[in-house]
């Protein structure tokens, strides 16, 4: 026998199965600058820009890890078995999302500072 869902039914479970969706979801990950300058050859404006194409990665990205962060919701009171293991691989997901963020962050850094320091290193010494 077939029974037919009343309209307040579906729209229930429907909610339930979106509250289920992690809001991290909607995260935008940033992209890293497509290029460095090149500390050997770069001229002075060519690392400032590079820097500040740094920062503004950098910021984008902190706002990103906040957007992971404040996405995490807490595990409901009650829940089954089945409810923990979900969660708990989503939470997996979210912490794995965040650590790839920091490597990633890690690596911007280290690129930019090596061509900072070949820029450094070809300019006249003072005193």
């Amino acid at each position: 026998m077939i029974r037919k869902l009343r309209p307040h039914v579906v729209l229930t479970l429907a909610l339930a199965a979106g509250a289920a969706f992690p809001a991290y979801a909607d995260c935008t990950y940033p992209r890293a600058p497509a290029s460095m300058p090149n500390g050997a050859t770069a001229a002075m404006e060519e690392m400032l820009e590079g820097q500040k194409q740094v920062k503004q990665y950098m910021a984008d990205m902190d706002t990103y890890l906040k957007c992971l962060d404040e996405g995490k919701q807490p595990l409901a009171e009650g829940a089954t078995d089945e409810q923990k293991k979900e969660y708990e691989r989503l939470e997996a997901i979210r912490v794995q999302k965040h650590n790839a963020a920091v490597g990633e962050m890690e690596t911007v850094a280290e690129r930019f500072n090596e061509q900072l320091r070949a820029y450094r290193a070809r300019q006249p010494k003072k005193g």
